[in-house]
């Protein structure tokens, strides 16, 4: 048997040193269960993405210094370890070192490089040519990186035919709702289709606006995945395959000398349950949020309680993933604040055990009004007077941020950023929006499953309670919108599915389609100016989503 482990660990960009530390000491814990090879993520090294810190030499220079560093490291094991490479031309390579007994002895070159999305590679690498595999023991292996196993009938398979039984990607995949499902299709077709087992490594953690929702796996040559690795948090997945017998006489072949020991105590390969659909969106929410709160070195975050669902929710994910005591809730109270609205941000604060701070701004609103006065005489009340509200919290907020460094987390949601029902520099104000990716039909449905696994947590009446902004009497969110059911179906075609109005009216009223539509397109400065939030669907608002602010053209 040889056996082989998949690092599944969390990282952070540009922490050269502590990522550095962080494999070491999963390689001395692989080495402590007699592990034959070791594989790490893709560019687990600098973290993933770098993006423009590439752009640094001496950025790229500490990071191939680190990599011969963890080789000096690599006794009585093979380690792949993801890095950037740079050749003596400067040209970049997104790659993976193959470590033996203190140095390198090969480096792969990433073949295809994805540019969609949130994905710029073509801006910054250059693609390998590389085919090498690698002898040890009997079984023959091949490493390729994260897209190389996308493309149909790529270097995978040409490793495959070369002789390779075994094949490892590494990767720095992100979450999407969904996309395990693909991932994991994806895998079982590649396995069945070279006829080598498919070991996948993947990332585990957040970066800014992505998460990386581990999962790694590995697949028998039979297409049936025979070990599964837990999704959101650091594994250490380890399986015994049998020794591979070369398909025929391999080719670019690298020897790696050492003997396989026997083993007695053989892995008993496991499967992890997978989470469903929505609750993969609430473990990646947690997790995001969880990441940028830490990696950014905040301790505590503020959330304005609104009474709603939707800050409901954000305080809830706060909790999980910081911990009640760092979560602080602020209920801000004006003349249009309903008795149902201030009892329930109350009960929810007492239900979650977090602190929750009442700070009334009808006294500022009408110090506004009144400073206002002359300029705005002889006009009568409008959108401005209900944005002033907005604003005033969003400062409110601000200042406690400033004052006491807490983060300040914004409560919108994709369909409110969507058609613009959000104010700028109101409450949109804030260093993280949790739930800017999450549809509003969505929200209701992380609120029934909490409910579910914690009875009670989340006020009924909030989820029942018809949503408002509370800016005016009796003010309701379906005066100015669709209902959200109609709304979101109507968003997912025309932003995610970039359907024409025509198209999308052979489904809703025409009229109703283009009112929504000219909304989001008028929503563009917007979202330009919105915090980085979670990204959890195939095409999030900012790096899926680039269009011009300044743009004339419109369907007829």
């Amino acid at each position: 048997m040889i056996r082989i482990a998949l690092a599944q660990i969390n990282v952070t960009v540009g922490d050269i040193n502590g990522n550095k530390n962080k494999i070491l000491q999963t390689l001395k814990l692989a080495q402590e269960k007699t592990v034959d090879i070791i594989a790490f993520p893709e560019l687990v090294l600098c973290g993933y993405p770098p993006e423009d810190l590439l752009y640094k030499k001496y950025f790229i220079q500490e990071n191939i210094k680190a990599v011969r560093d963890i080789a000096k490291e690599v006794k009585d094991i093979v380690a792949v370890v993801g890095f950037v490479d740079m050749d003596k031309n400067e040209k970049k390579y997104n790659s993976a070192a193959i470590m033996f007994n203190g140095k390198i002895l090969d480096i792969y070159h990433k073949h295809e490089l994805p540019n969609y999305g949130v994905f710029d590679e073509k801006r910054y690498f250059e693609s390998g040519k590389s085919e090498n595999i690698y002898f040890f023991g009997n079984t023959v292996w091949g490493v390729n990186i994260c897209e190389d196993i996308w493309k149909d009938k790529g270097v995978y398979l040409k490793q495959a035919n070369n002789g390779a039984s075994v094949i490892i990607n590494i990767s720095s995949s992100p979450y999407e709702m969904d996309k395990l499902k693909t991932r994991r299709n994806l895998l079982c077709k590649r396995a069945k289709e070279s006829k080598c087992y498919a070991c996948y490594v993947n990332l585990v953690g957040a970066q800014d606006e992505l998460v990386f929702d581990g999962a790694s796996l590995v697949v028998s040559p039979t297409g049936k995945i025979i070990a599964l690795a837990k999704q959101f948090v650091e594994d250490l997945l380890i399986v015994d395959l049998p020794e591979g017998k070369t398909k025929n006489k391999p080719k670019r072949v690298i020897t790696i000398s050492k003997t396989i020991k026997n083993k007695t105590n053989l892995v008993h390969n496991k499967v992890i349950r997978e989470y469903s659909a929505i609750e993969s969106m609430y473990q990646a929410l947690i997790i995001g949020t969880r990441d940028y709160i830490n990696k950014n070195g905040f301790k505590k975050v503020v959330v304005g309680l609104s009474g709603g669902i939707d800050s409901a929710i954000v305080a809830k994910i706060a909790k999980e993933a910081i911990g009640a005591q760092n979560v602080i809730a602020v209920t801000m109270p004006s003349m249009f604040t309903s008795n149902e609205t201030k009892s329930d941000a109350k009960a929810l604060a007492e239900q979650l055990r977090i602190k929750l701070l009442e700070i009334p701004i009808k006294e500022i609103y009408d110090s506004y009004i009144n400073t206002l006065k002359n300029d705005f005489a002889g006009l009568s009340s409008n959108i401005t007077e209900e944005n002033i509200q907005a604003r005033i919290r969003g400062n409110i907020l601000m200042a406690l941020s400033n004052k006491f460094g807490w983060l300040v987390l914004t409560t919108g949601n994709k369909s409110e950023l969507a058609v613009g029902y959000c104010t700028l520099y109101g409450d949109m104000s804030g260093g993280f929006a949790v739930i800017k990716d999450v549809f509003k039909t969505k929200v209701y449905e992380l609120a029934k499953l909490i409910n579910q696994k914690e009875p009670g947590i989340i006020p009924e009446t909030i989820i029942r309670r018809p949503p408002t902004a509370e800016l005016r009497f009796n003010q309701k969110d379906q005066d100015s919108l669709p209902a959200y059911e109609v709304l979101d179906k109507i968003l997912v075609e025309y932003i995610e599915k970039h359907r024409s109005i025509s198209q999308i009216a052979k489904m809703f009223d025409r009229a109703l389609v283009a009112k929504v539509i000219k909304l989001v397109d008028l929503s563009e400065y917007k979202r330009r100016q919105a915090p980085p939030g979670v990204k959890i669907t195939h095409l999030a608002f900012g790096k899926d989503r680039r269009l011009p602010i300044t743009n004339k053209y419109k369907e007829e």
